[in-house]
């Protein structure tokens, strides 16, 4: 599966309210940022912003399962 980057994640789909990106959808976006850091610099702050979507996106898509 391609990476794609945070821009086209965000703005391929416009909802109509505030959204928060797919479990899978947010992983695809980590995986997308530490394969393309530079000169090992690590973007913490992003990572961080990344994780929180994907923490929130996988208790929300668990909750909705049971």
């Amino acid at each position: 599966m391609p990476a794609r980057s945070l821009e086209s994640m965000y703005s391929t789909l416009r909802p109509a309210g505030p959204a928060r990106p797919s479990a899978a959808e947010a992983n695809e976006a980590i995986r997308h940022l530490v394969a393309t850091r530079v000169d090992d610099e690590w973007p913490s702050e992003a990572y961080e912003f990344l994780l929180e979507e994907w923490a929130a996106a996988s208790r929300a898509e668990t909750a909705a399962a049971q």
